[in-house]
């Protein structure tokens, strides 16, 4: 295989994308801060390609992470009659999701073992990763369970009991089944739930860990 290669240092400098940002809830502008350029062609297929691979800034919260972008000749993809567009495949480091935030801005308000299993759960559903997503989900719900000393032989009769003291609100607990349910058909069945399932089941677990140790103690700090 015969390659032409060109590499250019700092050729997409200065310039603007827009992506997803890690703190910023949704796409944001990104100046690009230092870039490494790479473009070629393959003689052997004669598909001309380019990578870049780049610094990123936020515009708003000035946060600063990595940009991989690449493309080629046959990424065009059609989006209308006689009219085609390129396709760039792009990935970010650290790895996010778009209009969602996490918890972090309050992690040191979690118990060290909810903060762990929070933690890398949100890697797993950043990373694609669905089984282990599901999978990180019962066990964020076991692990609450558990730091709140529920009683039961399962995590059936736990979330049971967190609702008899109170914990959990009858609503709250049948939620928390589902997503149990969830889990066990992703350990048990390797069973892949899609992303629109996993993020709720997520919206339902950060609502139960800001209204379980969270909340309590911001207004024990402030009245």
């Amino acid at each position: 295989m015969s390659q032409k290669v060109k590499e250019i240092l700092n050729s997409t400098q200065g310039e603007e994308v827009f992506v997803p940002c890690v703190n910023c809830i949704g796409k944001t502008a990104h100046e690009i801060v230092l870039s490494l350029d790479k473009e070629g062609i393959d003689d052997e297929y004669g598909i001309d390609w380019s990578n870049h691979y780049q610094v990123i800034r936020c515009r708003g919260c000035k946060n600063v992470s990595f940009r991989d972008a690449s493309t080629n000749s046959e990424s065009y993809v059609r989006i209308a009659e006689d009219e085609f567009e390129l396709k760039v495949y792009e990935k970010l480091y650290p790895s996010r999701l778009e209009d969602r935030k996490d918890l972090s801005e309050y992690e040191h308000l979690l118990p060290s073992d909810t903060q762990r299993v929070y933690k890398e759960t949100m890697q797993a559903l950043v990373n694609n990763s669905p089984v282990l997503a599901g999978i990180g989900l019962r066990a964020l719900v076991e692990t609450i369970c558990k730091e709140r000393n529920a009683n039961g032989g399962n995590l059936l009769a736990k979330i049971d009991d967190l609702a008899d003291q109170k914990v959990l609100s009858p609503a709250q607990a049948n939620i928390l089944h589902k997503i149990r349910t969830l889990g066990n058909a992703a350990a048990h069945e390797v069973k892949p739930h899609n992303q629109r399932q996993l993020g709720l089941a997520m919206d339902i677990v950060e609502h139960l860990i800001k209204d379980v140790y969270v909340l309590p103690k911001l207004a024990d700090a402030e009245f």
